[in-house]
């Protein structure tokens, strides 16, 4: 696996998944993922772990999509977990991770929402 920045910070994940999405990485994107990490997509489905995170993120990658920055909301921290959030630019609900600091300092996300849609939407 290519040597790829480590999230400092915990809204460094934000960033990071982005630039790496929109560069087609799938490798780089389930780098961002604890081994055991568990992503709720697709919508009403599960997957967990890094491998299947990064065989996910090639399916989805393959087509090339582009991902805009969206600007964190303001991150809470408990110690060595952190709640991550960020609106979507297209007002759809909102996206969640959990992160947690590793033992080298960065951050790793461990649960991940991508999409919670508004009730009665």
């Amino acid at each position: 696996m290519p040597d790829h920045e480590k999230a400092l910070r915990p809204e460094d994940i934000t960033r990071l998944f982005v630039e790496r999405s929109n560069a087609g990485d799938a490798a780089g994107v389930a780098a961002l993922y604890e081994e055991g990490a568990v992503l709720a997509y697709p919508p009403g489905e599960m997957t967990v772990g890094r491998e299947a995170i990064r065989a996910l993120w090639e399916k989805v990658l393959a087509n090339r999509p582009h991902f805009e920055h969206e600007q964190p909301l303001p991150t809470l921290v408990s110690g060595d977990i952190a709640l991550t959030s960020t609106p979507p630019k297209d007002g759809a609900g909102a996206r969640a991770q959990v992160v947690r600091r590793q033992s080298d300092g960065s951050w790793l996300r461990v649960l991940d929402q991508p999409e919670f849609v508004p009730p009665g939407r």
